[in-house]
């Protein structure tokens, strides 16, 4: 006999569809001098000819539902990567949302309890959850994590900054999204 879900469970169409596209989330932001950033890291950013053939070829639509707010600092890193590929790829359709606007939504991705965003979820063709990524690379995450066990979380934060400086070009986070996406449009397993 299956068992009751714990929690309650989501609509992600409803979700996905209340979401909005990067130019409009974009504008109705709070922060311009950050909107600019943006958009300035997303013109310049250019991926690989490898990445962009993957991303044309894929077999079937994902859909994510990007939990981003413009102020923080982790959005403006990784916000105009997602969507650059999207970008690139027919078959990649995003929405974004603010942490407010679906707040069941967004607790179901606390970051070590925090309420730490970008969060971006994953979803096949038929809206079914597939991965999670956010709000920052594995690396930094593990980073700040060891800072905090060993009550240093300024020490760590240095390191992340170190991290991005190196990874100018977002490689890291691509790869992990791109990692993502392919799961999501998985036709076996």
């Amino acid at each position: 006999m299956p068992r009751t879900a714990i929690l309650p469970t989501i609509d992600w169409k409803a979700v996905f569809a209340s979401g909005q596209d990067y130019a409009k989330w974009l504008a109705n932001g709070e922060s311009p001098e950050n909107q600019s950033q943006m958009e300035a890291a997303r013109l310049a950013l250019a991926l690989e000819p490898q990445i962009v053939a993957a991303l044309g070829a894929l077999p079937r639509p994902v859909h994510v539902i990007a939990i981003a707010e413009d102020w923080c600092g982790d959005v403006v890193r990784h916000a105009p990567v997602l969507q650059r590929l999207a970008e690139a790829a027919p078959n990649l359709r995003v929405r974004y949302i603010r942490r407010d606007q679906w707040p069941d939504v967004f607790a179901r991705f606390l970051t070590n309890g925090g309420e730490a965003v970008p969060k971006f979820i994953f979803l096949n063709d038929a809206f079914v959850e597939c991965g999670s990524w956010g709000p920052m690379p594995d690396a930094c995450r593990e980073l700040i994590a060891r800072g905090k066990a060993c009550g240093d979380v300024g020490a760590a934060r240095k390191k992340v900054h170190g991290f991005y400086e190196a990874d100018s070009n977002r490689r890291m986070v691509v790869s992990e999204l791109m990692h993502l996406i392919d799961i999501a449009s998985s036709r076996e397993p």
